[in-house]
């Protein structure tokens, strides 16, 4: 059985089933490609902010990571919520793919965070813990599809509500900051077509995309010390970032203009024919839920302290730790010993009796 990305489910995108012995000879690989890497940037990140401060490469490597990693990871999930219309089943499957993992992950990195850091324990769903702000945000913008659908400009209302977003003061709770901000990346996915991927698979956008990298990420360097992170993790508004609201306005008009380079950039550089890591791409659920536990388990380890002071080397131990863990949080024993808690069912008596064989 495949896993998708956190929430997508067969309400997405036409998808194949697999060939005998186990390869899905219609399935276009690039998607896999890009939900593999993108999970790993995404586990890089988490683990190099154990260690990446006064660090100036590695930090400029992790500021150019945040400023496309989210919007790409977010676009590919609208993108293959396409489908959704809110039947009773998609909901269903809603409610198992992403708010039950979501309800047992929070309980988890809750204790896990109680345990490593001596925090009082509290379990307080509507206050997402570390990297679960995503299930609940991907559960709110699963359920906003119709809405998007009945609205003429969908991705030019989803930008004014994002902005819109940081001019207001509000609390974290549902992540609703980041649930708005990054809307635009969702819908966006939404609208978007194959013959717009395929835009970013021609020889030219490959050849523009290695100079736009290499140039942002020179940027990024020379940038540093780098500006507030709240602004790339879309979780403050500008009073907290201490500008002006005109100010703001225009940086996170900016930062859209960036991301939206990057990230058609990073799509350009994603391999099209089938890798190593290919089948690895459709259980991304796994390695995102599981390796924060992980990272907390080297913190109390002591593990960080001593990798930073072995400098390079021990960044670039970190970094292949960290990839290395991704391939095995997403091979088949590993998802077979997690699957009630990554996959989690209803209980059968919350399944309609029609709909309990299906």
């Amino acid at each position: 059985m495949r896993v998708r990305m956190p929430g997508t489910k067969p309400q997405d995108p036409p998808r194949t089933q697999n060939a005998p012995g186990g390869q899905d000879t219609t399935r276009d690989p690039f998607f896999d490609n890009a939900k593999f890497l993108l999970i790993v940037l995404v586990a890089l990140g988490h683990s190099w902010e154990q260690i990446v401060y006064g660090t100036h490469a590695l930090q400029s490597v992790h500021t150019l990571i945040y400023t496309f990693h989210m919007p790409a990871f977010i676009l590919l999930c609208g993108y293959f919520s396409q489908r959704f219309t809110g039947t009773p089943t998609q909901v269903r499957r809603l409610l198992e793919g992403v708010l039950l993992p979501y309800l047992l992950f929070e309980l988890a990195y809750a204790a896990t965070n109680s345990a490593v850091r001596d925090e009082p324990f509290a379990y307080t769903p509507t206050e997402p813990t570390y990297l679960c702000w995503f299930l609940i945000a991907l559960f709110l913008w699963r359920l906003s599809t119709p809405v998007w659908r009945a609205i003429r400009y969908p991705v030019p209302t989803a930008i004014a509500v994002s902005l819109l977003a940081g001019l207001t003061t509000m609390a974290y709770d549902l992540a609703l900051p980041r649930v708005l901000m990054f809307l635009p990346w969702f819908v966006l996915g939404l609208n978007l077509r194959p013959e717009h991927f395929a835009l970013l698979r021609t020889s030219l956008a490959r050849r523009c995309a290695i100079p736009t990298l290499i140039c942002a990420g020179a940027a990024s360097y020379l940038w540093l010390p780098a500006p507030d992170e709240h602004w790339l993790s879309m979780d403050a508004g500008y009073t907290d970032l201490d500008v002006t609201w005109p100010e703001y306005l225009a940086i996170r008009i900016g930062i859209f203009m960036l991301s939206a380079a990057l990230v058609a950039a990073f799509f350009a550089c994603v391999p099209r024919r089938r890798t190593v890591f290919t089948a690895l791409g459709a259980a991304t659920m796994y390695p995102y839920l599981l390796h924060g536990l992980l990272i907390r388990a080297g913190e109390a380890a002591g593990l960080y302290p001593y990798l930073k002071d072995l400098g390079v080397p021990g960044q670039a131990l970190l970094t292949v730790g960290v990839i290395t863990t991704v391939f095995l949080l997403s091979t088949p024993p590993v998802r077979k010993v997690f699957r009630p808690v990554v996959e989690p069912r209803l209980p059968r008596a919350a399944v309609p009796t029609g709909e309990r064989s299906r």
